[in-house]
């Protein structure tokens, strides 16, 4: 069986171990978590303090851009108190920096979180609270990498993408905030996999208003609501945030979206 960064570092909060002795535990069990943890017990590493094994569904992201390079990472904690010092402020800005020096171009997530483990453990101590490196990737870029974050009253949301072609400052901001308040799943509709258009057909196809429509007909309604549901899912189509009438493919026709995150700290993550 494949491990994953996931079950890692999922094992690591159970645990209270380091990633490599947590990997260790998963290869030898086959992926089983239960008898993983069985393996840490038995081994003596599995630590007795039980923050490891709290909720830690608070934090930031903390975002770094340094000429063509750019870093964010999702970094979690119990509660928004202890987000909000200075302690553990600054400890997100060393994350951030010892991404930047990494020799990486996208998911950086297992790598940085070992890199970075002995100073979390300190931290842990200090701070009281369970807290672990969630989410991180460094890109690089012949455009532009911009960045964004929100947290005005609600949830935090951090926003980074990566531009080619045509751009300017402005409209690489536009880009972020645009992405931040739609929250789009991919680029364009080409980007969408057959899997999920397959599906949204499927569910399409069964609306009771639907039922009984000539073949031919059905087609066509069918091929509508792929369409609109590209409007709702895909950043160049979706009614762009300055002009509800227009979408970012008309704004900007030579402007390359390459990639972009959207990150809500604390979110499901798929």
């Amino acid at each position: 069986m494949a491990i994953t960064a996931t079950m890692v570092n999922e094992l690591r909060q159970k645990a209270g171990v380091g990633l490599m002795d947590c990997k260790k535990a998963l290869v030898a069990t086959n992926g089983d978590m239960d008898a993983a943890m069985e393996y840490l017990r038995k081994a003596g590493i599995a630590k007795a303090d039980k923050k490891a094994g709290r909720s830690a569904s608070e934090g930031v992201v903390e975002t770094l851009i340094e000429g063509k390079t750019g870093v964010a990472v999702e970094i979690l904690c119990e509660t928004d108190f202890v987000a909000r010092t200075d302690a553990f402020k600054d400890f997100c800005k060393y994350v951030a920096r010892t991404a930047m020096a990494m020799d990486a171009d996208g998911d950086i997530s297992e790598k940085l979180a070992a890199a970075t483990e002995e100073e979390m453990k300190v931290l842990i101590g200090k701070l009281g609270e369970n807290m672990h490196v969630r989410r991180a990737v460094r890109w690089t870029t012949n455009g532009i990498i911009k960045e964004y974050k929100h947290h005005q009253g609600g949830p935090f949301y951090g926003v980074m993408v990566d531009l080619e072609g045509e751009y300017t400052d402005e409209l690489a901001m536009d880009v972020c905030l645009h992405i931040t308040a739609n929250a789009p799943s991919y680029v364009t509709s080409k980007d969408v996999p057959e899997a999920v258009i397959a599906k949204e057909r499927e569910i399409a196809a069964a609306l009771p208003e639907l039922q009984g429509k000539p073949e031919k007909i059905l087609e066509g309604i069918l091929r509508g609501k792929i369409n609109k549901f590209f409007t709702t899912a895909c950043l160049m189509d979706q009614p762009w945030i300055n002009d509800e009438k227009t979408t970012l493919a008309k704004v900007a026709p030579k402007l390359v979206v390459k990639r972009f995150i959207r990150w809500q700290v604390g979110e499901e993550v798929k």
